[in-house]
């Protein structure tokens, strides 16, 4: 029987490794949500931005399945621990992925500049003391600094110089990031958004969002920059139309 998604017994594991969790689920299952589409997408190049344990790139991998031939997959972590439980996993689904243990995508982003047609991520979002971010070990794959945002607002660039013209991003997100800010601040680069999975736990609201190059809105940034405005009217409604039940975005610890 072939399995769709990583399997969780078969992940491998260390102590400095986050485990999949709740998040890591919500994240596979957005790609699981958006299956056709992907497949329809024909990705050429698919990375995954803090592997961990190596659930979320394997997953990905299993979805798009043998019914996208000549698919290369990459994926870098800080943690040095991360590359050895994601090779395993890796090894127990029969799932080739290029590892890098670098910081995000650091001395990557020439060579894969414009490359990336899928991006996931599940970024360190909680917020943390800020002398937390980057900590070696586990810690860094959840410590986010203030507001969880510290190591967000770093890749949201780098997934825009990374992705290609057709490239898609899929991020977990939580409510103390302020989501609706993260899309405003992509759809100053010209990406439009979505929420594809959203999910209340007992401990946090998890969104995860993807994003894509909209040509329309690459114009209208583009017009809004070169005439001092703020960002055009039709992506706050678009955005500000995907949470109605949420309550304000508020700063602070876990909801």
């Amino acid at each position: 029987m072939a399995y769709r998604i990583a399997q969780i017994r078969r992940v491998s594991s260390h102590p400095e490794v986050y485990e999949p969790c709740d998040d890591s689920f919500a994240l596979v299952d957005a790609l699981l949500a958006d299956q056709a589409n992907l497949l329809e997408h024909h990705p050429a190049l698919c990375m995954e931005v803090g592997c961990g344990s190596g659930y979320v790139i394997t997953s990905l991998a299993l979805i798009l399945g043998q019914e996208s031939q000549g698919v290369h997959y990459l994926a870098t972590d800080i943690n040095p621990h991360a590359m050895r439980v994601t090779q395993e996993t890796l090894e127990a689904h029969g799932v080739h992925v290029e590892l890098i243990n670098t910081d995000i995508a650091s001395g990557l982003e020439r060579s894969l500049a414009g490359l990336v047609d899928v991006m996931v991520v599940n970024p360190p979002y909680v917020p943390t003391p800020e002398d937390e971010v980057g900590r070696d070990g586990i810690t860094s794959s959840w410590a986010g600094g203030e507001n969880g945002r510290s190591v967000i607002d770093k890749i949201l660039p780098i997934a825009n110089n990374l992705l290609s013209d057709k490239g898609w991003l899929y991020m977990v997100t939580l409510t103390a990031n302020n989501p609706t800010q993260i899309c405003l601040q992509m759809g100053e680069l010209g990406f439009a958004s979505r929420i594809v999975v959203q999910r209340s736990t007992e401990e946090e609201n998890l969104h995860v969002i993807k994003f894509w190059r909209d040509i329309d809105i690459r114009a209208e940034a583009k017009e809004s920059i070169t005439m001092n405005k703020t960002v055009p009217a039709r992506v706050m409604e678009s955005l500000l139309s995907q949470f109605p039940r949420l309550p304000l975005w508020k700063n602070g610890n876990k909801q």
